[in-house]
């Protein structure tokens, strides 16, 4: 977790929404990846989103089971559905997502029985940390309104 977390430092700096995601396999990484929506203009720039593509482009495969994915913000539903797709064996988050979560904050696919595949859930990992970022960067977003008004 502390290497999406560095992950999510570096979106910070870039002025993007301070999320990271690294991806490991065999407890090694071989994809690290964070928000780029604002820098590359990428509505679809989520962390997850990202580091899925890479990860698919390093293992030859969509189906991801043996990919794990460190991430330090909660899923929102959409990467939760791109990574239930995908069928990646294990997701560790940091801090939960309690308006967009897609992994028990606001719904669970993770557990969903309708869907086809189950993945383990480790929720909380160095949550505080987490979620430290992205209060620093909101602090300073609402900052810089009241700022320039």
């Amino acid at each position: 977790m502390r290497e999406a977390i560095e992950e999510a430092k570096i979106a910070l700096s870039e002025g993007e929404v301070p999320v990271g995601a690294v991806g490991v396999v065999g407890g090694e990484i071989i994809a690290r990846a964070h928000n780029v929506r604002e820098f590359g203009g990428d509505p679809l720039g989520h962390a997850e989103l990202v580091l899925i593509r890479s990860a698919a482009r390093k293992l030859g495969d969509w189906r991801l089971t043996q990919l794990e994915i460190y991430s330090t913000l909660e899923p929102c539903i959409m990467c939760m559905g791109a990574i239930m797709q995908v069928r990646v064996g294990r997701l560790v988050f940091g801090a939960p997502d309690i308006r967009w979560g897609g992994c028990g904050s606001l719904y669970d696919l993770s557990c969903d029985l309708r869907l086809g595949h189950r993945i383990e859930v480790k929720k909380g990992v160095l949550e505080d940390e987490c979620a430290d970022l992205l209060k620093e960067f909101f602090r300073s977003l609402r900052k810089d309104v009241k700022d320039s008004r």
